[in-house]
C-alpha cells in the first residue's frame, strides 16, 4: 500500500497528509474549497488547550442543555429536531457518561503529547502562526464552578497535565487587563495559543514541498471499494488506501465505506476584534483565557487581533451567523476588557465534528485500506498533530504488511 488519498483539507487532513508524506507514502489530498482551512479550521478560539480536555459526557451537561433549551443566548443551546442523526447522537452521548473520567484522562494525555509534535513541525517548516506560549487562565465566578474545576484538575493530572489554583490577586498578576470580580481560577502554564488558519495553510505548503498532491476545489461525491483499494470520485481515481478527515462530512463518507461514524456538527461562534488603536492593544489580554460559566475563550493573535470563541449549538448543518449568538461574545469583551474598542468586529461560525463520547475516531475502518482521523470536536486544533501521527503509523504499518 503506497498511494493514499486524504479527504479533507482542514487541520486534521493537512496534518495527516504531512505525516503520511514524511513516512514516504504517495499522498493526494482532496479539499472541496479553493484553499485549505476554510471551514472549522478558519477562525476557532486559537487555544492549544490540554487544560480544556474535560469530556462533556456528564449529567450536569444534560441538565444545562435542558434548562437552557429556550434561551437564545445560552452557552449550550439544543435546537430539537426529529432527525434520527440527532436522536442517535444524544443516545450515544448519554451511554458514554460512565466513561467521563477515563475519556477526560485519555484526552489530556493525547493533548500533552500533541504539543511536541506541533511545535517540532512548526519549527522544522518555519511556520509563523502567532504562537503565544503564555499559558491559559481558567476563570470562575463562584465557588461551585471553582470546586468542580478542582476535581477536573485531579483528572487532568492523571493524564500528565499540571495546572494550579490561583487567587483573584494572582489572576490579576497573570493577566492585568482582566476586569471584574472572580472567586478564583486555574492556570496552566504549559498551554498555548495561536492562529489555526495560519498554521494549517503553512502545513499545507510544507506538505506540497514533501510531494503531496493537493487537489483544491474538488467536492468528492463518491467513494467506493474495489478489489485492490479505494476509488475516489466518479472518475474512479484509484488508491491503495484512504484516510477520512472530512470533519462533519465524515459520517457520509464513512457510510459509503461501510462504517458508522456518528459525527455530529456542533456549531461554535467566534468574533475577531481588530485592535486598531493603541488603547485597545494595551487593554487586550496577552494570556489566553477560558470563562467556564459562559463557555467562552479568548486568545491574542499577534499585536492587533483578539479572538473570542465558544458556545455549543446543536442545530444540524446550519451555518447561519446569528446576531443573538454573536452579541454575548461582544458583551463579554466589553465587560472583561473595557479598554478594548469593539467598533471593528468580524463574526464567524463553524461546525465542530463531534463524536458522542467526545473522543476522536482515529484508526482503521472495517474494510482494508480504510482509515479515519476525525471527530475531534472542540479540540481539533489541540489534538490534530498527535492523531495525525497515530493514523500515519497505522497506515504505514498496514503498508508494510501488504
Amino acid at each position: 500500500m503506497k498511494t493514499i488519498a486524504v479527504i479533507g483539507g482542514g487541520i486534521t487532513g493537512v496534518t495527516t497528509a504531512y505525516a503520511l508524506a514524511k513516512r514516504g507514502l504517495e499522498v493526494t489530498l482532496y479539499e472541496r474549497h479553493r484553499y485549505p482551512a476554510m471551514e472549522t479550521s478558519f477562525a476557532n478560539g486559537g487555544q492549544l488547550s490540554a487544560s480544556n480536555a474535560e469530556a462533556w459526557n456528564h449529567w450536569s451537561t444534560v441538565v444545562k442543555g435542558l434548562k437552557w433549551m429556550w434561551r437564545h443566548d445560552a452557552p449550550l443551546l439544543v435546537r430539537p429536531s426529529a432527525s434520527w442523526h440527532q436522536l442517535s447522537w444524544f443516545a450515544e452521548f448519554v451511554r458514554a457518561i460512565p466513561r467521563y473520567r477515563s475519556n477526560t484522562i485519555e484526552t489530556a494525555r493525547l493533548a500533552v503529547a500533541a504539543r511536541q509534535h506541533l511545535y517540532a513541525w512548526a519549527a522544522a517548516e518555519n511556520i509563523e502562526f502567532d504562537l503565544k506560549r503564555k499559558g491559559i487562565l481558567h476563570i470562575y465566578h463562584d465557588k461551585a464552578g471553582f470546586e468542580h474545576a478542582a476535581q477536573v484538575t485531579r483528572l487532568l493530572a492523571q493524564g500528565g497535565l499540571e495546572r494550579r489554583a490561583v487567587t483573584p490577586n494572582e489572576m490579576r498578576a497573570i493577566e492585568p487587563t482582566l476586569a471584574g470580580h472572580y472567586y478564583g481560577g486555574f492556570y496552566t502554564e504549559s498551554d498555548a495559543s495561536g492562529d489555526i488558519h495560519k498554521f494549517t495553510v503553512g502545513m499545507a505548503a510544507a506538505s506540497e514541498r514533501l510531494g503531496v498532491r493537493c487537489i483544491y476545489g474538488r467536492d468528492v461525491d463518491k467513494l467506493s471499494r474495489h478489489a485492490h483499494g479505494i476509488c475516489v470520485g466518479t472518475q474512479d481515481e484509484r488508491y491503495d488506501g484512504i484516510v477520512i478527515c472530512a470533519g462533519t462530512g465524515s459520517r457520509r463518507f464513512g457510510a459509503m465505506l461501510g462504517d458508522h461514524v456518528n459525527v455530529y456538527p456542533v456549531k461554535g461562534y467566534s468574533i475577531t476584534v481588530n485592535l486598531n488603536t493603541p488603547e485597545s492593544q494595551r487593554g487586550a489580554p496577552q494570556v489566553s483565557l477560558l470563562d467556564d460559566a459562559t463557555k467562552l475563550v479568548a486568545s491574542r493573535l499577534g499585536p492587533d487581533r483578539l479572538r473570542i470563541a465558544g458556545t455549543a449549538e446543536f442545530n444540524g448543518m446550519n451555518r447561519d451567523i446569528r446576531a443573538d449568538r454573536i452579541r454575548p461574545l461582544v458583551a463579554w469583551v466589553e465587560r472583561c476588557f473595557p479598554e478594548v474598542n469593539t467598533r471593528s468586529v468580524v463574526p464567524w461560525a463553524g461546525l465542530r465534528p463531534t463524536m458522542p463520547d467526545m473522543m476522536p475516531r482515529v484508526g482503521r475502518g472495517r474494510a482494508p485500506g480504510v482509515f479515519y482521523n476525525t471527530g475531534h470536536g472542540h479540540l481539533g486544533w489541540t489534538l490534530a498533530a498527535v492523531t495525525a501521527d497515530a493514523v500515519a503509523d497505522a497506515v504505514q504499518h498496514a503498508a508494510a504488511r501488504s
